[in-house]
């Protein structure tokens, strides 16, 4: 339940942000009438999203052993990437997320009522079909019945709170900070989610060495215990993982965590020259 808490309550508030960025802006200029194709586009996508969740799960379900093994690693692998890609996008652009959305919005005001829908239902459902994706590939990882789902609801449940908070002014943090700290935890959940799709397309026979471990702690970490289950259901945790998914789980997070936190240098500024400070003055 907690991996999949993260998830929601990480993926789920950059949209929550996104709405109430968009729905301040348009009380704020005094732009009211604006709010309905605003909420439509919003509640469109989060439609779009259940559906694309609603397909995964009972589409799969459909499809032999080996088709769902290969369709459930192949998406785990998708999801990874995506979720990658929107960690750094988002602590890149965090603190011009506001400005950048003011923009967008101010360019489809003057387009007209379609405009302000698409603008919305973009801003929202990129959000809410990278969230689908990789919560379903999460779910399908942990194999928990219905825990990882309702895990995932309480995150999201908490996002739209702390939206809502954000939105009357009542909460204030470092949100720099907290997508940092966060994207670290989601790259750590990623990494599993990534050695679990690996193990998925050895099944499928799609990848070679499925029965070459790598090492096999079963005995001192069992897979029912409530440790184990706390190991997988965070981090993914397998104690009998094959060589290729301990390599791919490796060349994942040590140079994703590396290049998020700056280690390979670019991630201080350098002090300001006496000349460049004179000129700048």
């Amino acid at each position: 339940m907690f991996g999949n808490y993260l998830i929601g309550l990480r993926e789920g508030l950059e949209a929550s942000l996104v709405v109430c960025i968009l729905i301040a802006y348009l009380v704020k200029t005094d732009r009211r009438d604006k709010l309905p194709p605003v909420w439509l586009g919003v509640g469109s996508a989060v439609v779009l999203s259940m559906a694309f969740g609603a397909v995964l799960q009972f589409g799969s379900s459909q499809l032999t052993f080996e088709a769902q093994e290969a369709l459930g690693g192949s998406l785990s692998v998708i999801s990874v990437g995506l979720v990658t890609w929107m960690v750094f996008w988002m602590r890149r652009t965090a603190r011009h997320l506001k400005s950048e959305l003011h923009g967008k919005l101010d360019a489809a005001i003057a387009m007209g009522t379609t405009a302000l829908v698409v603008t919305s239902f973009l801003a929202v459902g990129r959000e809410g079909l990278e969230t689908a994706l990789f919560i379903w590939s999460a779910v399908q990882a942990t194999d928990d019945g219905w825990n990882p789902l309702i895990g995932a609801a309480l995150g999201l449940l908490t996002s739209v709170v702390l939206g809502w908070l954000f939105y009357r002014g009542a909460l204030k943090i470092n949100l720099a900070k907290f997508f940092t700290w966060t994207g670290a935890m989601l790259v750590v959940v990623a990494a599993g989610v990534l050695a679990y799709g690996v193990h998925d397309l050895q099944e499928a026979g799609w990848l070679p060495g499925l029965h070459d471990l790598a090492f096999d702690i079963s005995s001192t970490i069992p897979k029912d215990s409530w440790y184990g289950t706390l190991l997988k259901g965070v981090f993914n945790f397998q104690p009998d993982p094959t060589v290729l998914q301990l390599v791919v789980w490796l060349l994942y997070l040590l140079p994703t965590l590396a290049v998020f936190f700056n280690l390979f240098g670019g991630g201080k500024a350098e002090p300001a020259r006496p000349v460049a400070a004179k000129s700048a003055a």
